[in-house]
Order: C-alpha cells, then structure tokens, then sequence
C-alpha cells in the first residue's frame, strides 16, 4: 500500500469533507439562536439583538456558505474571526486554560477556519466547480 499516493488521492477530498462537517457544526450554532432549533441550544434569556445574537447570524450565514462551497475562504476567514472574539470575550475572562474555562471548542473553532480560509474550499464546492 503506498501511502504517499493514498495521501495525494484523499488530501483533496477530506479538505472538502472538513469544510462540509465544520460548516454543518456551525450552522447549528447559528439554528439553535436565530430558529431555536434544536429546543435548548440556547438559554431562555436569550436576545437577538446581542454579541450572540449578532454571532447567530454569522454562525448562519457562514455555516450555510461553508457547506455549500460557495465564497469558503472569506466565510472561513469571518467564522474564524467571530470565534476567536468568543473565545476572548467568553472564556478568557475565566481563566488562562481553554480546558478550564470551557473555551477549547472556540479555539478549535477558529484555527479549523483559519486553514480552511489558507488552504481552500477542496474540490467539492461550489468554488471550485466556478473556476471550471
């Protein structure tokens, strides 16, 4: 089994299939705060007119993006900007470890879309059936 060949075959593929299971992770962010779907994603006092109401709807616009393949690099770029402002804004506060202060998904988060917004949609994608 040549690895090396596996790697070029498949490297491609999973990039894409990163792309489709971070932006289908994100959009239900965005769907738990904008649609309340699914039931208690958010908590009961929760605003629209908020940081994480206004974080909903970029979680939405971008998550649906992000799936599709359509504008992937500036969406990844904006998805890993918004998480590290969460990250900042919501878990720094409470301590220096992102294990303790529950912000190791934000971190992912971001880091996840900064290579995303770095090395591409991958070849499924809208983005890349438009440069055909």
């Amino acid at each position: 089994m040549n690895l090396d060949a596996l790697a070029v075959t498949w490297s491609p593929r999973l990039l894409s299939i990163l792309r489709i299971m971070s932006g289908l992770l994100l959009l239900q962010h965005g769907t738990g705060k904008l649609l309340k779907f699914p039931a208690g994603a958010v908590p009961p006092t929760f605003n629209l007119n908020s940081m994480p109401g206004y974080a909903g709807f970029i979680e939405f616009v971008c998550g649906i993006l992000l799936i599709i393949g359509l504008f992937s690099r500036p969406a990844a770029f904006v998805a890993s900007g918004m998480t590290a402002v969460a990250y900042f804004m919501a878990h720094a506060p409470q301590g220096f470890f992102p294990i303790l202060n529950r912000g190791e998904l934000a971190v992912l988060y971001c880091f996840v879309f900064l290579y995303l917004a770095a090395a591409g949609p991958g070849p499924w994608s809208l983005d890349a059936m438009r440069k055909r």
